[in-house]
Parts: structure tokens; sequence; C-alpha cells
């Protein structure tokens, strides 16, 4: 019976709000004529962009280059599990947020204060801010790369880099930064590969054929790396190799 009293004293309240009714999309036309949606859904549209933030970190940063390095220096030093991935992944991440902290500040001057301060619309602040990330990725990416990509979507021939859309751009980006990867992983292969073909030759030559070769050189591969600084170089190279 109570439930029935609290029900009849709510009807009056619930047929109100069913005739009513509660807009789903409120769009406004502002004087200069932009059409700007309601608040609620540019919320949802900022929670949908929130799932591509981990594509826009692989995709369009520096993050894919230096996982890439950082898992070939564990192979060429013969450390499966070592440094783990959580730290490879979290140094990378750290050294990712460093590179590109002159393109996030400068997308905080163009399209994020602007929003706040209600100088831009939506649309027009993430048109602003992918300007940086654009100047990033085309100072990165090869040219072989990119004409690749344009040749195979079929794009017209482009007078500017403002007129590469990003689904052309980001894909040569990506190819650009495993090509340089590579490189560079090739590049610190080459010391620790010495080192086991001269261990494997030595062990040979005393007749130990039964002992594993990668047991005797993984101490001096280690030292090699410690003496010379492995880390710093290694950070300091990539960091270079991105032209700060």
């Amino acid at each position: 019976m109570r439930w029935l009293l609290v029900l009849l004293s709510l009807w009056p309240a619930m047929a109100w709000s069913a005739d009513v009714g509660i807009p789903a999309v409120t769009l406004t036309t502002d004087a200069d004529g932009n059409q700007n949606y309601s608040v609620t859904i540019q919320i949802l549209a900022l929670m949908t962009m929130l799932t591509f933030l981990p594509a826009i970190l692989l995709m369009m940063t520096s993050f894919t280059r230096i996982v890439i390095v950082f898992s070939i220096l564990r192979q060429a030093l013969g450390l499966q599990q070592t440094p783990s991935n959580q730290v490879m992944i979290g140094l990378a991440l750290f050294l990712t947020l460093f590179i590109m902290t002159p393109v996030l500040n400068e997308v905080n001057q163009v399209a994020v204060q602007p929003y706040l301060n209600e100088e831009l619309d939506p649309f027009g602040a993430v048109q602003a801010a992918s300007q940086p990330f654009r100047e990033f990725m085309m100072h990165q990416t090869r040219e072989n790369d990119l004409n690749l990509f344009l040749r195979i979507s079929g794009t017209p021939d482009v007078n500017t880099p403002e007129d590469i859309p990003f689904t052309v751009l980001v894909p040569a980006f990506v190819t650009s930064e495993l090509k340089t990867a590579f490189q560079i992983g090739f590049m610190i292969f080459i010391p620790f590969l010495v080192i086991d073909l001269v261990v494997a030759s030595v062990l040979m030559a005393m007749g130990m054929m039964m002992l594993s070769p990668v047991i005797i050189s993984l101490p001096f591969k280690i030292m090699l790396f410690v003496m010379v600084d492995g880390w710093v170089m290694i950070v300091g190279s990539l960091v270079a190799s991105f032209g700060l």
C-alpha cells in the first residue's frame, strides 16, 4: 500500500516529463553562423574519442620507435625478460612524453586554451590540435613512404602538407618509424653479435662444443653495455633521432 501511495504521488511529475520530453540533441547557432551541439553530445563525442587514445599514442607519437628499439636491445643482450615489459613500456611512455612535450605545449596554446576560453568551438579545437601533430609527423615521415600511400589511396596531387589527409599521413608516418627503428636496432645489434661470434669461435677451438656460447657471452655483453654507459647512449640517440 505504501508503494502504491508513492507511485500515485509521483504520477503527475512522470506524466509531465513524458509529455515534455528531454531533447536528445540541441543545436544552437551563434551570431557568426557557426553551429554548436549540446554539451551532452560534446561529452559523448569526447568519451568516444578517448577510446582511440591507445591508437593515437601508438600511431601518432614517438612511442613506436622507442619501444621497438628497446625490444631489439633486449634481444641483442640475450635477456628474455629483463628489463621486464612493464619497465620498458613505462620508460618508453616517459620518453614519449619528453619528446612530445613541445607538440603538446603547442596543442595547449592553439587548441585547448582557446576552447576553454570559448574562443573555438569543439570542431575548431580538434582541427587546431591536429596541426602540431601533422607537423611532427611530416618532419619524421620519409618522402618515399608518403608517395607510396598517396599513390595507393589515389589521392590527387597535393600542393601543401596541409592537403595531405590523415588517413594517408598516419600510415606513412608509422612505416617510416618502423624503418628507422629497425635501422637503429641493426646498429645496436652489431657489437653484441661480434661478441657472440668471438665466444663461439673460442669455445669451438677449445673443443667445448657442448657448452652453450650464450652462457659465456651474456656476462661479457652486459659488462660491455655497462662500461660504455649503454642506457645513456641509447636514450640520447633516440631523443636526438627526433631532432631534439
